[in-house]
């Protein structure tokens, strides 16, 4: 009984180590503009296990820091994987910032998400861009839309792309 405790304890150290080696993290810089102030430093963190497809990015800003998950679109992307982003008090789809593509999104279908939306279509067509849905602590929210230099290597690759703070900051972002 003893042995088969260590020999647990081993695997369960082994495959933590596994973990660990997979994960990947980077950083990203940007500047936050808003209407009447000057521009403000913003520092951007990142983490997966997944090779920088999926995971937790933090933007770090002077006065707030906004954590929460992001995304890499791929054909492999389903529509449940998207669901997080459109949270916590933003439109289905972020209909109301353009990104998409199309300006408007009308004519891909409906899915009954919004009218005009369908994530497997987008999912095949848009691969190489990012999203991601933030959050402080005091409940401020922050969406991204990034594009990926190089979307095979997920978010190590590197890109460029813009966020927006719920109120009207946006942050130009770059990884």
């Amino acid at each position: 009984m003893r042995r088969s405790k260590r020999w647990a304890a081993a695997v369960a150290a082994v495959a933590g180590m596994a973990l660990a080696g997979c994960t990947t993290t980077g950083t990203g810089g940007g500047e936050m503009m808003q209407k009447g102030q000057p521009d403000k430093p913003v520092q951007f963190s990142w983490k997966s296990t997944d090779g920088g497809i999926t995971g937790t990015m933090t933007a770090t800003l002077p006065t707030a820091t906004f954590q929460g998950p992001f995304l890499q679109i791929t054909q492999q992307t389903r529509s449940e994987a998207m669901a997080p982003m459109w949270g916590g008090g933003w439109p289905v789809g972020w209909s109301d910032w353009s990104y998409w593509g199309y300006g408007s999104v009308a004519g891909m279908g409906g899915g009954g998400m919004m009218p005009g939306f369908d994530p497997v279509q987008f999912a095949t067509v848009y691969s190489g861009k990012v999203i991601a849905n933030l959050k402080s602590p005091q409940g401020g929210l922050m969406r991204c839309r990034l594009h990926m230099l190089r979307p095979q290597q997920g978010m190590s690759g590197g890109g460029t792309g813009e966020c927006q703070i719920q109120g009207g900051a946006t942050i130009q972002a770059n990884f």
